[in-house]
């Protein structure tokens, strides 16, 4: 059996799962982690038993016999120079979304993968959920018909919500729509985006970082189907899980809508009331067996690079992915729809809204 030495970059939430489930993976000759924070860094050691751990991510790329790298890091800022420097070595890599923080970025480690002929993918793991791949299969077998539209609401927890806005200034629709609108446009293949109207509201996350609670986005595609995504995160602390998704799909000869707020699973003690337990987004492992999405589409990559199969996504889809979400925030700034591609007049208004934001954080 074909074995690879693989590393981990970025060793927390998502970046544990992926070590986790690399360790227990045949697949893996040896796994090499990499994380800031020395107590995380020996709680994960302690966990997967690497071959090295290390606080400096340079010596993931140092390092000649690693082959694969996951790339889990916050802030989100960090992507993409960790990724360059990883490509530039010829190591084959799977980067959390966003791809990265600006279009040149995302433009420049397409580029290398392919100059270097390397597996490059985005960690879009919504399209690992049984559920999304049961709504594709649908809609590409003709069961729904022609489709009409699409409607997406994913809303987190404000404890999360917090979290995550208190490290980037990133809107719902880059860090929560992002997955919905990359497994819509995966499941309405060929057809494209070209235009985008969005609006976003004010509330408990405004004095946090200035950002909306929920933004709500219609993405009108070139064959003329609608797509409907809201996202946000303020659900109320008592929310029983982190996240609650609701999507809807209707074509000419049926519709589809899909639960995934987590009801199907109750738990209630007198210490914490009732919880709904376990997580598609990004899952968990429980016992011997992983629930959720995160760990097959780990093995997914792994599996892409030694039997040299294509990556689930490719990385020019994430590029558009992150040309529509910005198109969102723009859209949401000046009231008006936003066409796509994004005119040089657009991404110019964009860096002034960038340049506005930096100033107002400092």
């Amino acid at each position: 059996m074909k074995q690879v030495e693989v590393a981990v970059i970025g060793a927390g939430w998502c970046g544990g799962i992926r070590a986790e489930t690399l360790a227990n993976s045949a697949l893996v000759n040896k796994l090499h982690i990499c994380e800031i924070r020395p107590d995380r860094l020996e709680e994960v050691r302690t966990l997967t038993h690497p071959a090295t751990a290390t606080t400096d991510y340079k010596a993931i790329i140092a390092n000649p016999d690693i082959s694969v790298v996951y790339i889990s890091t916050t802030p989100e800022q960090t992507h993409y120079p960790i990724a360059r420097d990883c490509l530039k070595a010829g190591k084959h890599v799977l980067l959390e979304k966003p791809i990265s923080m600006e279009f040149w970025e995302a433009d420049e480690l397409i580029q290398l993968s392919r100059d270097n002929n390397l597996k490059f993918t985005i960690g879009y793991s919504q399209r690992f959920n049984t559920k999304v791949a049961y709504a594709k299969k649908k809609i590409a077998d003709g069961t729904l018909g022609k489709v009409v539209n699409v409607m997406v609401s994913r809303h987190l927890s404000r404890s999360l919500g917090k979290k995550i806005a208190s490290r980037v200034r990133l809107s719902p629709a880059a860090m929560e729509s992002t997955h919905d609108l990359d497994f819509v446009f995966w499941m309405l293949e060929p057809a494209k985006p070209v235009r985008v109207y969005s609006q976003g509201a004010y509330g408990y996350m405004k004095e946090l970082n200035g950002s909306y609670d929920t933004m709500w986005t219609t993405v009108t595609m070139d064959n003329g189907m609608l797509v409907v995504i809201g996202g946000g995160w303020n659900l109320p602390p008592s929310y029983p899980n982190f996240c609650a998704t609701w999507i809807e799909i209707t074509g000419t000869e049926g519709a589809l809508f899909l639960d995934d707020t987590h009801r199907d699973k109750w738990l209630n003690t007198v210490s914490d009331g009732t919880r709904y337990p376990m997580s598609t987004m990004p899952g968990e492992q429980v016992d011997h067996v992983f629930a959720g999405q995160m760990g097959p589409e780990t093995l997914h990559f792994l599996e892409s690079v030694l039997l040299d199969r294509p990556v689930m996504v490719q990385p020019d889809h994430a590029r558009m992915v992150m040309e529509t979400y910005r198109a969102a925030d723009l859209s949401a700034e000046i009231g008006a729809p936003v066409d796509l591609p994004l005119s040089n007049s657009s991404i110019a208004q964009l860096a002034d809204m960038a340049e506005a934001d930096k100033r107002a954080a400092e």
